[in-house]
């Protein structure tokens, strides 16, 4: 099939690849987290908050012009009653008691692109997306497809 020269090669691409991967989910972030709410009231009331439409997202990863099946990243972005728009995503070091955060959609750049469209008419809350999203990270066991697809269900 392979000679063993193109099976190493192979090998050293994928290990790379990997660790391309992993950093760019670590958001770079260092342990500094921003906040789009403050307010224990406001993180109350949004994660209290109806979703009437989520859009399952994807985007290439950081770092990447291109999206090729799981070499990208996904979240799901909801719109609230008020029409507010927050998007549901999970990564190693997105956040400090969970991995999946809850972030305003405005910080989404062009390279989003909507996946699949629902229309969940209030039946579900920002809470359930986020914990249908999971508090752990595992690039090959519970990554960002992973909690995009069982906040989709």
């Amino acid at each position: 099939m392979f000679s063993t020269r193109t099976s190493i090669i192979l090998a050293a691409l994928l290990a790379i690849l990997v660790l391309q991967v992993e950093s760019s989910f670590s958001g770079g972030s260092g342990g500094s987290y921003s906040y789009d709410l403050s307010k224990q009231s406001e993180l109350t009331k949004l994660y209290n908050s109806k979703v009437y439409q989520a859009d399952r997202m994807k985007r290439p990863l950081e770092g990447t012009s291109f999206q090729l099946g799981p070499l990208s990243h996904s979240g799901v972005r909801v719109t609230l009653n008020d029409g507010t728009k927050w998007l549901v995503h999970k990564g190693k070091g997105f956040g400090i008691s969970s991995q999946t955060i809850v972030v305003d959609a405005r910080h989404m750049g062009r390279d989003w692109k909507i996946v699949e469209t629902k229309n969940f008419k209030g039946s579900k809350t920002v809470s359930d997306f986020v914990k249908a999203g999971g508090t752990d990270y595992s690039l090959i066991f519970d990554n960002c497809h992973d909690g995009a697809g069982r906040m989709w269900e």
